[in-house]
């Protein structure tokens, strides 16, 4: 019985933690708002911003198009 509280416990910790994750809004110059949720990096070699989406998928903006990059 008490595996199972403390299994319980650690993971309402586990789900706590990963809900303050950092979240990002990049804005472009045609009003868009993106969300990412990882902090963004421009690719050295490309010029282009990269960023994850809300569903897992990498992406790629031109730094011309983005106005801001805000955290949430």
């Amino acid at each position: 019985m008490k595996k199972g509280i403390v299994a319980i416990l650690f993971t309402l910790g586990f789900l706590t933690l990963a809900g303050c994750a950092n979240e990002y809004i990049i804005s472009t110059h045609d009003g868009r708002l993106i969300e990412a949720d990882n902090k963004p990096e421009i690719d050295e070699d490309t010029g282009l911003i990269e960023y994850q989406d809300r569903d897992g998928r990498y992406n790629q903006i031109p730094q011309s198009e983005v106005s801001e990059i805000k955290e949430r």
